[in-house]
């Protein structure tokens, strides 16, 4: 009964052995093309290769918030241009002619009736100047106003031109992580391709259990899940790096073209410094400015205006508007007006309850993010230091796992060790470079933030 129950699993075995190679041979043909599965093909990756700098000039030709920004410093530009007009005087050149139906002479013609002659055009020319001379200020108020709303615009598009490398570096690190987690998966395809050949000869030599071929063929299984799901990240990545820089083909980073600058950071001092007049705090220190000339502009209408106007006109029947033979005759007027406007419905007093108030929130927002730069300089320089220290340990821990790795796998070789202790080994040296391909994301975003914040880039 005994033999007979053992037989089934000798011929279990039997056939097993039998298939072994053609096991061996599909693995194989999976390892030398991972990238492939069966009715799914994957297009070569054609997206061009851009550096960062060229990535972060795209972008901020292209982005719509940089545009934006652009386009609110012109119009801060051109409304100080117009400040500086309100000042100057208005001029104004007129010219027209008057032509008269009806109620002209009359004469007798040559059949003895009477016609109307109709009177000759009357043309005119003028020249009007008109200046507010005095109005409590509100024009030089107002043009205080604009110079600094063109200097708030100034800051802001250095904020949103930050910002905006920030949104692309973050991005284009991204790509970088994901070429980077696919080029380990492409090692660890390698490795358990290694292994699955050891295990599948000690199989056929007796020396090893068909246990170890099994766990070989899960071990390329694994990953070439990993290199699946790195290539999907990545190809996503690169999408959105495409749409960020706004290009109109595929685009995607360049390892190559990145410099990697693991250098001291300026001191804490020093970056306190710039933090203290970064573009968020200039823009802030800018509006309050702002606020304050438009809280004089409202107290204005408390006081008188004085306006002056020159007028010169001249009229005649030369067609040629007094510069043929018949030239006009010419006479000037110089008038001066002032009003004060004694009750005016209560809007000025509006006016300027809205002003301080403006003011007051311009105020506090300036506070707020000048707490908010020192809140975020700790926190930035924080975890770039954080991120450095993890990168340099990481770094060890990934050149203690490969040799690691490869005197285990040298012992299983020589029957010296299980394969368990193999995997083991293996497993630590993929959680080892996923935890450096972290640590350097980190110490990349941590550094594109403390820039970011700053206003300037750290060299």
């Amino acid at each position: 009964m005994s033999s007979y129950k053992l037989r089934p699993l000798r011929l279990l075995s039997a056939i097993c052995l039998a298939l072994l190679p053609a096991a061996i041979h599909a693995a194989g043909a999976q390892v030398l093309q991972p990238g492939l599965q069966p009715g799914l093909t994957r297009a070569p990756d054609s997206a061009r290769k851009i550096s960062l700098n060229e990535a972060i000039r795209m972008a901020d030709q292209n982005a719509p918030a940089a545009v934006q920004a652009e386009g609110v410093e012109r119009t801060s530009r051109a409304a100080r241009v117009s400040a500086v007009g309100a000042i100057m005087p208005s001029v104004t050149l007129n010219a027209g002619r008057v032509i008269q139906f009806g109620g002209g002479q009359t004469r007798v013609n040559s059949n003895g009736e009477q016609v109307t002659i109709a009177s000759a055009p009357v043309n005119s020319t003028g020249l009007n100047l008109n200046m507010t001379l005095f109005d409590g200020g509100q024009r030089l108020y107002g043009l205080r106003t604009a110079k600094y709303d063109l200097v708030a615009a100034q800051a802001n598009r250095v904020a949103v031109k930050y910002n905006v490398a920030l949104q692309v570096k973050q991005q284009y690190y991204a790509v970088l992580a994901a070429i980077e987690s696919r080029d380990a998966a492409q090692l660890q395809i390698t490795q358990a391709a290694e292994q699955f050949r050891v295990s599948v000869a000690k199989v056929r030599a007796g020396a090893a259990t068909r246990s170890d071929s099994l766990r070989g063929v899960i071990q390329i299984g694994n990953a070439q899940l990993a290199l699946i799901t790195a290539q999907s990240n990545k190809e996503a990545a690169d999408a959105a790096l495409t749409r960020l820089v706004g290009s109109e083909v595929p685009v995607t980073a360049d390892p190559a073209s990145l410099q990697e600058n693991m250098a001291a950071l300026p001191d804490s001092a020093e970056l306190a410094a710039l933090a203290k007049h970064g573009p968020a705090v200039q823009q802030a220190v800018a509006n309050v400015e702002a606020s304050e000339e438009q809280t004089k502009a409202a107290k204005a209408p408390y006081l008188p205006s004085l306006s002056a106007s020159y007028a010169r006109t001249g009229s005649g029947t030369d067609t040629r508007f007094g510069l043929g033979d018949d030239p006009f005759s010419y006479n000037g007027r110089l008038s001066f007006s002032l009003s004060y406007p004694v009750f005016n419905n209560f809007s000025r007093e509006e006016q300027v309850v809205r002003a301080r108030v403006a003011q007051t929130n311009a105020q506090v927002t300036l506070r707020d993010i000048q707490l908010g730069q020192q809140e975020g300089l700790t926190q930035n320089i924080g975890a770039l230091r954080s991120a450095s220290q993890r990168v340099a340990i990481q770094v060890a821990s990934v050149a203690a796992a490969e040799e690691d790795v490869r005197v285990q796998q040298q012992r299983y070789n020589i029957g010296m060790s299980v394969l368990l202790d193999l995997i083991t080994s293996q497993a630590a040296l993929a959680t080892a470079e996923q935890a450096l391909i972290q640590a350097r994301y980190d110490y990349r975003i941590a550094r594109a933030q403390l820039e970011a914040l700053i206003g300037r880039d750290l060299q």
